[in-house]
């Protein structure tokens, strides 16, 4: 019986190319969405439906990523 990987070797690179194409597809799916050219109400649902997926998507990547902070002296944003 075949199992998922739950070990990933991935470079900075790819998670942004990852990233990257999501953001696409969203913008992409989210224009369907203002403008319904011939899209039924449940092409429509499927369509949000995909862009909530992917922005969860990206705020879970986002919440991964280890930023900056100087340890030598106070952290001051901005």
């Amino acid at each position: 019986m075949a199992r998922y990987n739950v070990n990933f070797e991935l470079s900075v690179e790819d998670m942004e190319l990852i990233e990257a194409a999501l953001r696409q597809t969203k913008s992409e799916l989210a224009g369907k969405l203002v403008a319904p050219a011939d899209e039924q109400p449940e092409q429509i649902d499927a369509i949000d439906h995909s862009v909530r997926r992917i922005h969860d998507l990206l705020g879970r990547l986002h919440n991964q990523k280890v930023f900056y902070r100087p340890r030598s002296q106070p952290y001051i944003s901005g």
